[in-house]
């Protein structure tokens, strides 16, 4: 017996006439899995304001964040991966590097861009995770060697944000190499007395934390950011310890003395405009 039965014929939506939600409309905090609207979500600094997780974000939204009304030009974007070493594991690298420019729009692990930051001359160079789990490889010491040049030449500070797995070994010793290019462009810097600032995120690993991003005149992170030379399982079966609660985030970093500061996304540009006032006064 059913309970409810229609009174008029003909009511029922067609499947024609049935309307999808688009996509991207909505988006999920990977921490808490509250369900937000995705223009709140990019409003709010991509920050769950309940659990206050920072998502994962690219180089462009960086950008956007932090040059004066998201407007910038971007360095050398045409720069892109050799294969010297002909590398094949699973497939070739030549296939890896196209196949990652296809899925994600972009030429490489970083981009490099100049613009205006509270009115004030600023190089940012930003990694992509999305590219190879943003990997340091030739294209990424070379981009940030020039963008360097740039800045001395526009006597403006430089900014790394770190977000990488590491050295992309298959390129080998000419990845490692980029640890200590990247590193002596940095020494050119200090001589011209121009500030680097080092911003550590989620996650930020292997070579490139072994070497430029921890180098920085102010090293900073983004809140409960993975920072780590070698991953937790390794060091744990290498030591053959439990490790510490809350170990390898920014805030156990911070309070072993690493970091300068941990600042929250919302109050970065602001942190980065203060930081270069006291840098010239």
């Amino acid at each position: 017996m059913s309970w409810f039965k229609r009174n008029k014929e003909g009511i029922t939506t067609s499947t024609k006439e049935k309307k999808e939600t688009p996509e991207g409309l909505w988006q999920k905090c990977s921490n808490c899995k509250t369900i937000f609207a995705s223009d709140d979500l990019k409003n709010n600094f991509y920050v769950c304001d309940r659990c206050n997780h920072h998502e994962r974000i690219g180089s462009n939204e960086y950008f956007e964040i932090l040059f004066d009304e998201g407007k910038y030009k971007e360095l050398n974007p045409k720069l892109v991966s050799g294969d010297p070493l002909k590398f094949e594991d699973t497939k070739k690298y030549v296939d890896r590097v196209k196949a990652s420019q296809k899925k994600t729009g972009l030429k490489d692990a970083i981009r490099t861009a100049h613009g205006q930051l509270d009115g004030e001359d600023f190089v940012i160079a930003a990694m992509d995770f999305s590219f190879i789990g943003g990997s340091m490889g030739s294209v990424m010491g070379e981009k940030i060697a020039r963008a360097i040049d740039f800045s001395i030449k526009k006597k403006c500070p430089f900014m790394i944000i770190s977000k990488s797995g590491g050295a992309r070994m298959m390129e080998a010793g000419l990845s490692l190499m980029q640890m200590a290019k990247v590193s002596g462009k940095l020494g050119q810097l200090a001589e011209a007395g121009l500030p680097y600032i080092s911003f550590l995120t989620d996650p930020t690993t292997g070579g490139v934390t072994a070497s430029f991003a921890m180098l920085g005149d102010i090293n900073i992170a983004e809140p409960g950011a993975l920072i780590a030379f070698a991953g937790p399982r390794v060091v744990r079966e290498t030591i053959g310890r439990d490790l510490p609660d809350g170990f390898q985030t920014s805030e156990f970093v911070f309070d072993h003395g690493f970091l300068d500061y941990i600042v929250e996304r919302p109050k970065l540009k602001e942190t980065l405009a203060l930081s270069w006032k006291l840098f010239k006064s």
